[in-house]
């Protein structure tokens, strides 16, 4: 039975959720974010795993990164891939909020979760929350891995489950626990509590 999570992240974009921003000269965003960390071009080498001749060549615009290149320099600066690529908002405040009542959120049932879509009126969101409820019992209720572009992040509200990764082996997650992972790697849950599980998701929309 093939599970239709993606499609939450559909709903949200269809409704213009996936607002973009100019992009940005690598070089001159890695140098503005290294400069902002006081660190030398030799500290900020080491800090994301790359050789100084590398980051100076890249800071300078003399070569293009490959994609391990840009995932160490984001993850050593302590942000997002998108977040190397897109200026910052600088000290705008849009003053933007919503709250969902409990029970009111947006519904989307599948075979496998019913989802609970939160903060649903509220348009071009950096992220998509939602509450879940796994319905899914055996990984063979799955027809493939779920997968899709951002990162996630899942916290168990009630129950227990099992989450299954491409990459990794299965973890068994209780009430309180949480797994944020790269949501282009192959991914299913399945309850294994006697009720079913409770989660909340919440997916990046970058």
């Amino acid at each position: 039975m093939q599970d239709n999570k993606p499609s939450v992240l559909k709903i949200a974009r269809e409704s213009g959720e996936n607002e973009q921003h100019a992009p940005l000269n690598l070089g001159a965003r890695v140098r503005e974010l290294r400069k902002a960390r006081e660190w030398t071009l030799e500290q900020a080498a080491q800090q994301v795993g790359l050789a100084r001749s590398t980051l100076s060549k890249i800071e300078n615009g003399q070569m293009s990164p490959t994609f391990e290149a840009v995932r160490k320099l984001a993850t050593g600066l302590g942000i997002s891939i998108p977040q190397l690529f897109t200026a910052p908002r600088g000290d705008k405040i849009l003053a933007r909020r919503a709250i969902t009542k409990a029970g009111t959120g947006r519904t989307l049932v599948t075979g496998t979760y019913e989802h609970e879509i939160l903060a649903a009126d509220l348009s071009r969101k950096q992220m998509m929350p939602y509450r879940a409820t796994v319905r899914a019992r055996s990984i063979d209720e799955f027809d493939g891995w779920v997968r899709h572009d951002g990162e996630e992040f899942l916290y168990v509200l009630t129950g227990a489950v099992t989450f299954y990764s491409e990459f990794y082996e299965p973890a068994e997650l209780r009430r309180g626990d949480s797994a944020y992972y790269d949501a282009a790697m192959g991914h299913n849950v399945i309850s294994t509590s006697q009720e079913d599980a409770v989660i909340l998701w919440v997916t990046s929309l970058h």
